[in-house]
């Protein structure tokens, strides 16, 4: 993996992240839908549920993986040597399907949205199909494709 892909792939990482949690905020603040909470929470997650963590730290552990799934997903469109059109298509595509996987580990948690929460997956959903195409933005370069 080069230099240069870790570094684009992490500042997609890096923007992207911020842009969804601040869009989730948005709406816990506003709307008093709990998916920022979702999105920070650990609960489930042994040894870390153990610790109260605080709200930078954990925003933290979230922008943590975004970067390390947005170089994974450059890595591979790289590997698999995806067009710009398969970028802006799959990209977009696994990080929904992340969002639908993670989305059920809100009935882990008593502070997070019930699972039955249709608003709140649709949001859920909306944020990281955006999140997918912000990170998709990154891939991109003058010649429109990924840097190799």
């Amino acid at each position: 993996m080069n230099r240069s892909l870790v570094i684009k792939g992490s500042v997609a990482g890096l923007v992207s992240g911020i842009w969804l949690g601040l869009f989730f905020k948005m709406l816990e603040t506003y709307w008093n839908i709990k998916l920022y909470t979702l999105l920070l929470n650990i609960d489930y997650v042994p040894v870390f549920n153990r610790f109260a963590f605080s709200e930078a730290v954990e925003f933290s552990f979230h922008l943590f993986i975004s970067i390390v799934l947005a170089v994974g997903l450059f890595y591979v469109a790289v590997k698999q040597q995806w067009t710009t059109k398969q970028m802006f298509i799959r990209i977009p595509i696994v990080c929904f399907l992340l969002g639908l996987i993670l989305y059920p580990t809100t009935a882990l948690s008593e502070r997070t949205p019930p699972l039955t929460s249709g608003v709140a997956l649709l949001c859920w959903q909306i944020g990281h199909l955006f999140y997918g195409v912000i990170v998709s933005f990154f891939s991109m370069k003058k010649d429109r494709k990924i840097q190799r």
